[in-house]
């Protein structure tokens, strides 16, 4: 089990929570965009959470989304796939944290912290695949309304809250992809040459003629 990559794949994973938790409270999932005909004075954007407006003077006034019930479908299955993505990273890292070869906790041998090592590497490819999805969902739709020719109104473009759940997704599905590569040469089996601590190797030596000849007189 290369310990270097197992190392990498866990820090990549702890990487990967940070942004995608920094992700989730951006402000800015969508913000309005300034290339239409339309001249506005104020900035909008939103997240899943509410959406603000921001004027001239630079200060912004947000309006939280009250009603669950109310909100549209893409946006409630958004807000649980980021929410499951956190979940199952921070899973990830109290389970792969016990499979690390480096540290020792308990009397866990290494096959089963392999074990462990592999659990946590899926769990984390889970989680990138929950963000992935969410941020890909979220970011079809405002560029959907944006092509929309009969929507009017403002329009709005991708924020970078959007671009930092994608670099969350990549990392935590690199990361567990690391883990899991780490402990692919782990083997249930014994090592080539291995011999029982309590049995010594026996080697076999050839007679020499003059044994063969003393045995004999």
């Amino acid at each position: 089990m290369s310990t270097g990559l197992e190392v990498t794949g866990f820090l990549l994973g702890i990487a990967s929570w940070l942004v995608t938790g920094a992700s989730l409270a951006n402000d800015y999932w969508k913000v309005s965009s300034f290339s239409g005909s339309i001249i506005i004075s104020s900035r909008q954007y939103e997240n899943l959470w509410h959406a603000c407006a921001e004027g001239s003077t630079g200060i912004a006034e947000c309006r939280d989304f009250e009603s669950l019930l109310a909100l549209p479908g893409f946006l409630q299955a958004c807000r649980a796939l980021m929410i499951v993505a956190l979940l199952l990273g921070l899973t990830s890292m109290i389970v792969s944290i016990l499979g690390l070869k480096c540290i020792t906790i308990g009397s866990a041998s290494d096959q089963v912290k392999a074990k462990r090592s592999v659990a946590g590497g899926i769990l984390f490819i889970l989680a990138g695949l929950c963000t992935m999805t969410a941020i890909s969902w979220y970011a079809a739709r405002v560029v959907e309304e944006f092509k929309d020719p009969f929507s009017g109104g403002i329009k709005f473009e991708l924020g970078a809250g959007v671009y930092m759940g994608w670099g969350g997704a990549c990392l935590s599905i690199l990361g567990g992809g690391l883990l899991c590569c780490a402990c692919k040469d782990t083997s249930s089996g014994r090592p080539k040459g291995y011999y029982p601590s309590n049995q010594a190797a026996k080697i076999h030596k050839p007679v020499s003629e003059s044994e063969t000849a003393r045995a004999y007189v």
